[in-house]
């Protein structure tokens, strides 16, 4: 990109069509992030209007599940990237728009919106089998010679600090030992954790139940993030958690870098 300095946004928006009626577009022309990933899009191509696909500034690029209503990521764009990329190759996940790669030269973005396995064995075994499939797809583009840029809805809670409630936690998909333990396996692999480079302080939270008011509260979850890969650690400047974002469950992280 000719930009040599770059704020990014990642949200998980809980439906686009919903959030474009409670200040999507708004908060977009305020922050003005030079790339925005969005995460659980939950929108068709068939649906997508003039207003979605290009806010002003903006293009934009979408991956959809083939299941209507559910799923699909989409990144927005004020420079166009040298190439997008739906999927991993794999149809059994590919299937679900979990996965959109953009190259803009300096860094390749990968916004994923990764599985939740809460409802079912079934969706914790495809969540997991993800995960695998995802960690050998970053480290087969890193040994291309591509620095990434990863951001999205994880559905864990790496450490004790990224959620209010711990121990009443240990056996709920999104804070188990076996979904903790493969994002250690991603940090060590060489992924930065961006938020955390700048701030380890606790009660920072992406994703707060809706039905209990939990947000009212603050008892939330850090599931949402932007990694890098290590080669990109020198030009990271900020990363933040815009908590006091309303619209969806989720609230937008955000990074600033140089490249």
């Amino acid at each position: 990109m000719s930009r040599s300095h770059l704020k990014l946004a990642s949200w998980n928006v809980n439906g686009v069509r919903s959030i474009a009626k409670k200040g999507f577009f708004e908060w977009l022309n305020i922050e003005k992030p030079d790339i925005v990933g969005l995460q659980e899009t939950k929108i068709g191509s068939d649906q997508l209007t003039a207003e979605v696909m290009a806010p002003q500034g903006y293009l934009s690029h979408w991956s959809h599940a083939e299941r209507k209503g559910y799923s699909g990521v989409a990144i927005y764009s004020r420079e166009k990237p040298l190439s997008v990329q739906e999927g991993m190759g794999i149809p059994q996940f590919d299937r679900e728009g979990r996965v959109l790669a953009a190259d803009y030269g300096a860094f390749l973005l990968l916004n994923i919106y990764y599985p939740n396995g809460k409802a079912s064995e079934e969706r914790l075994r495809y969540k997991l089998e993800f995960y695998e499939a995802f960690l050998k797809y970053a480290n087969r583009l890193r040994a291309q010679g591509k620095r990434l840029v990863i951001c999205g809805d994880f559905n864990t809670a790496h450490k004790p600090i990224d959620l209010a409630r711990p121990k009443e936690n240990e056996n709920v998909s999104g804070f188990l030992p076996v979904e903790r333990a493969w994002m250690d396996r991603f940090v060590d692999c060489g992924y930065i954790d961006t938020f955390r480079l700048f701030n380890s302080k606790p009660h920072n939270y992406t994703w707060w139940h809706q039905v209990t008011r939990a947000r009212e509260r603050n008892v939330g979850w850090r599931i949402d993030y932007v990694f890098t890969s290590v080669d990109l650690a020198s030009k990271l400047s900020g990363a933040t958690i815009q908590a006091n974002v309303l619209g969806s469950d989720h609230c937008p992280v955000c990074l600033e870098l140089s490249v």
